[in-house]
């Protein structure tokens, strides 16, 4: 009697081009791993044999490079502070410099107050990264030189970071490397409006009720953010407004920004 032996293979169909699940019986990806606490783990990227990684409580960037092969970026390539400042803007009270006027609505945003130390208020980008901004800006308020704000109303006092190129007079930048507005916008009675490139947005309530009584400087703004910009030299600048409901009567109250310290600090989240 004869016995045939037929290879295994020749009895399994191939499946050349296929996805491959792991805890899933529909992959939806060339690897797809199921499982709502499902992690992976790759050999080659753990500590201590990968130097790029950081190692016990800590987390490392995974990159993909012009391979697809999945990589860890060193740490001081990946993120960078590119601008660290204190006592960033000139301090004197000037109309011309740094005065914001109250007004009375909610898109009132003034350009405001200039660098100490122009020749060093810029940082350069030489690739493209997520710029994350943290800021904090000191402001005065006064109903003018020799008397206070004394009506009780509140005041919306608020502030932002905003990017100029090149230096504190360049254009303002108002889009992200990938053309979205920055700041976004909003609609108010008249139609839409812009923040104009702002971020960061920050601000409190100031009042007072009393002719003799209540502080009128040394105030701070803090703020934070996140911004896609594309290489280039970029200047910190501010925006401000003062804000009240009823501006009619009140006299002309008005803030000065910068009049303190002011700290600025850019870092830099590369991702290419």
């Amino acid at each position: 009697m004869k016995k045939y032996i037929y290879p295994i293979l020749l009895l399994t169909p191939l499946c050349v081009f296929s996805q491959v699940g792991i805890k899933t019986t529909t992959p939806q990806q060339g690897l797809h791993v199921g499982g709502a606490v499902s992690t992976v783990k790759i050999d080659g990227l753990a500590y201590p044999a990968n130097p790029n990684n950081l190692g016990p409580g800590t987390t490392s960037r995974v990159f993909v490079n012009a391979n697809g092969d999945l990589i860890l970026g060193t740490a001081q390539n990946n993120i960078a502070i590119l601008f660290d400042a204190e006592n960033y803007l000139r301090d004197e009270r000037d109309p011309s410099i740094n005065q914001i006027i109250q007004h009375g609505y909610g898109d009132g945003f003034e350009y405001s107050a200039i660098p100490r130390d122009i020749p060093n208020s810029t940082f350069t980008l030489t690739e493209p990264a997520i710029i994350e901004i943290n800021y904090s800006v000191s402001w005065d308020i006064e109903k003018n030189a020799t008397t206070r704000v004394n009506d009780g109303h509140a005041r919306a006092v608020q502030t932002m970071m905003y990017f100029r190129k090149d230096n504190y007079l360049g254009p303002v930048v108002t889009t992200d490397i990938d053309g979205n507005l920055i700041g976004g916008a909003f609609e108010i009675d008249n139609g839409t409006s812009t923040i104009g490139g702002g971020l960061g947005l920050s601000g409190q309530y100031y009042t007072n009720h009393n002719d003799d009584r209540g502080e009128t400087n040394n105030y701070h703004n803090c703020g934070t953010d996140y911004v896609k910009l594309p290489p280039g030299t970029y200047c910190p600048m501010f925006s401000a407004q003062l804000a009240v409901s009823a501006a009619g009567g009140s006299g002309a109250m008005k803030m000065y920004l910068g009049t303190g310290n002011d700290e600025v600090q850019i870092v830099a989240h590369y991702y290419q």
